[in-house]
C-alpha cells in the first residue's frame, strides 16, 4: 500500500468560496500546478494566482449551462488512475491524461435552496451531478488522491502537506475518503427525501443521514460509546440551540431536552407563559401560569421529587424571576427562546446547569420520525395531531362545564408527550398526577393518582390536588377499571379516543358516577 503521495496537481471546483483563496495561495507556493472550473478559477485568477481552466485541459468547453464540464475522461481518468499499474500509467501517456493528486470539491448548495423555498426548477438546477462523481472517483482512489469537499479540512490538508514535505499519509487520504462518501450519501438523501415529499410516494430505498455535531462521553450508560448528529434543519431545537453555560451535553440531557421543549412547544407564547419540566423523556409537571414563575412553580408543584434532575423547557423568554425559582433545586439544563441578562446573572452561580437559547419554538409541522429495530428502520409521519373544543363528542349524560373543558384539552395535548400506557390528571391549567409507560393502564392511573397524594403530603394539603381534576388518557379505556379509579381519586371528567368494544359499559359508568367524559377519536401512542 503507498504511503506518502506527494501533491503536484490540484482540481478546485467549489460553490462554497470560503477559504479558497488561502488554500490555493498556499498549495501554489508549494508549487502545486493548480486546475479549475468556472466562477472558482475566475476567483483564483482574480487573486492573482496561475490557474488553468479544466476545459483547457479536456479541450472541450462547459456547456449545456454548465451541466457538463468535468464529466470527461481526462478528468476522472486523472483521478481513478492507479499510479503503480503499467496498464493505467500508458493509458494515461496514450490519451495524455495528467495525475489529480488533490481534488477540492463541495457540491452545489441543493439543501440551502430547498430550505429557502425555491421552487421545483431551481432545486432541479442545484442538484450536481460533476461535483458527486469526481468525489466518488477520487474517494476510490484514496490510495494515491486526496479528496476534500468540507472547507473545515482545508487548515488539516495543508498541515499535513507541510509535515510530509508535500505529500499525505494513506491514513490521512483514507479518512478524507470517508468524509466524501458521507458528504455525497448525504447529498444524494437530501434529494431523493425531497423528491419523495413532491411527488407523494414512499421511495423503495430510503437513507438517513446527519452531520457529527459532537462525539459525546457516552451514551445511556458509561459502558456506551455516542455521538450527535444533525440533520440540517434549522428550525429551534436542541440541535441549533445556544449553550451559554455548563459542562458538555450527555445523550440523556440531549433527548430529555428535545422532549421537553417539543413538549411546551404545544403552548402559543402568545396565549401565556407554559412551562414542562421533564424527567426521563417523560413529563413530571406541565403548566401554564399569568407568568413565566408561576407556570414553573405549577408545574414544580406537580412531581418535586422527580423534578430533582429535570429538565425545564419554557415557551417564552427566561427572566431572573423565573430564574431564582429554577435555581432552588439543582437542574440539569434549562432551554427557552431567549434569557435575560438578570437570568444569566442567577444561572452564572450554577456552573453545571445548562442554559440553552434557541431564539424560537420548534416546528409543529408535519415531518417523520424514525425508530431503528433489529434489521430495519420504522418510519412515521410526526404525530402533529391536535384537536379543538369543537372536535370533541360528549358522550356521558353530563357534559363537561367550561373549566372542566379547558383541563382536559390541557391534560390531553400533555399525554400526547407522555410515553404509553398515558394518564394525565390536570386542574386550573396544570398536571396534579401523571402516570407513564405503563403495562395496564389502570395501573397507569394509580401510579398518578398515588403520585399526587404523596405531593398532598409534601405540600401539606388536606386533600388529594386530583379531586376535581380532568383525566386524560392517550388511548381508550378497554375496561371500565380505570375510570372508576379516576374517580375514586377525585376526577370530574374524563378525554380519550374511544373506539373499544366496551365503549358503552365505560360510558355507563361514567354516567353512574356522574363524570363527563368526551371522546378524541384520535389517539396519542408514544412508545
Amino acid at each position: 500500500m503507498t504511503d506518502l503521495v506527494r501533491v503536484r496537481r490540484a482540481l478546485l471546483s467549489v460553490s462554497d468560496k470560503a477559504g479558497l483563496i488561502d488554500l490555493a495561495q498556499a498549495l501554489s507556493n508549494q508549487g502545486v500546478e493548480l486546475l479549475s472550473t468556472g466562477g472558482t478559477a475566475q476567483a483564483i485568477r482574480d487573486a492573482g494566482l496561475k490557474v488553468r481552466d479544466v476545459s483547457e485541459v479536456t479541450g472541450f468547453p462547459e456547456m449545456m449551462d454548465g451541466r457538463v464540464k468535468t464529466l470527461h475522461p481526462i478528468v476522472h481518468g486523472g483521478l481513478l488512475a492507479l499510479r503503480d499499474n503499467s496498464d493505467h500509467t500508458d493509458a494515461m501517456d496514450a490519451h495524455g491524461i495528467g495525475a489529480i493528486d488533490l481534488l477540492v470539491v463541495n457540491l452545489y448548495p441543493f439543501e440551502e435552496t430547498v430550505a429557502k423555498g425555491a421552487d421545483y426548477q431551481m432545486a432541479i438546477e442545484n442538484i450536481d451531478i460533476g461535483g458527486p462523481a469526481m468525489l466518488r472517483s477520487a474517494a476510490k482512489n484514496h490510495q494515491f488522491v486526496n479528496v476534500v469537499t468540507d472547507v473545515e479540512d482545508y487548515e488539516a490538508l495543508l498541515s499535513e502537506m507541510a509535515a510530509n514535505e508535500g505529500a499525505t499519509r494513506y491514513a490521512f487520504r483514507q479518512r478524507l475518503a470517508l468524509t466524501a462518501y458521507g458528504r455525497t450519501a448525504a447529498y444524494d438523501t437530501a434529494v431523493s427525501t425531497w423528491l419523495a415529499t413532491k411527488s407523494g410516494t414512499t421511495a423503495r430505498r430510503q437513507s438517513f443521514t446527519g452531520t457529527l455535531s459532537q462525539t459525546l462521553r457516552y451514551g445511556e450508560n458509561p459502558h456506551q460509546g455516542a455521538a450527535f448528529y444533525v440533520d440540517g434543519t434549522r428550525d429551534p431545537s436542541v440541535a441549533t440551540a445556544t449553550q451559554l453555560q455548563g459542562k458538555e451535553l450527555s445523550y440523556n440531557n440531549i433527548n430529555d431536552t428535545d422532549a421537553a421543549f417539543q413538549m411546551v412547544a404545544e403552548f402559543d407564547p402568545a396565549v401565556g407563559p407554559a412551562c414542562a419540566i421533564i424527567k426521563h423523556a417523560n413529563p413530571c409537571g406541565v403548566a401554564r401560569g399569568e407568568t413565566l414563575r408561576e407556570a414553573y412553580a405549577n408545574a414544580f408543584r406537580c412531581d418535586q421529587t422527580s423534578a430533582f434532575g429535570g429538565i425545564v423547557a419554557l415557551n417564552q423568554p427566561l427572566d431572573g424571576e423565573t430564574a431564582d425559582e429554577i435555581a432552588q433545586i439543582f437542574t440539569e439544563v434549562v432551554i427557552a427562546p431567549g434569557a435575560d441578562q438578570a437570568a444569566r446573572e442567577v444561572f452564572a452561580a450554577k456552573k453545571n446547569l445548562r442554559l440553552l437559547i434557541t431564539d424560537g419554538l420548534p416546528d409543529q409541522n408535519a415531518g417523520l420520525t424514525f425508530k431503528q429495530v433489529a434489521g430495519g428502520i420504522l418510519v412515521q409521519d410526526k404525530d402533529v395531531g391536535r384537536i379543538e373544543k369543537g372536535d370533541l363528542k360528549t358522550v356521558t349524560k353530563r357534559a363537561p362545564n367550561e373549566q372542566e373543558m379547558e383541563d382536559l384539552l390541557f391534560a390531553w395535548t400533555v399525554a400526547k408527550h407522555v410515553k404509553s400506557n398515558a394518564i394525565v390528571y390536570a386542574k386550573n391549567g396544570a398536571t396534579v398526577g401523571i402516570g407513564a409507560g405503563q403495562m395496564s393502564r389502570v395501573d397507569s392511573t394509580r401510579i398518578a393518582a398515588r403520585k399526587a397524594l404523596d405531593m398532598a403530603d409534601v405540600l401539606k394539603l388536606d386533600r388529594s390536588p386530583t379531586q376535581g381534576a380532568a383525566v386524560a388518557s392517550d388511548a381508550f379505556f378497554p375496561f371500565a377499571d380505570g375510570l372508576i379509579t379516576a374517580a375514586e381519586a377525585g376526577a370530574t371528567a374524563l378525554i380519550q379516543p374511544g373506539g373499544s368494544m366496551r365503549d358503552e359499559e365505560v360510558i355507563a359508568a361514567a354516567d353512574e358516577l356522574g363524570l363527563a367524559m368526551v371522546f378524541t377519536g384520535m389517539r396519542h401512542f408514544r412508545h
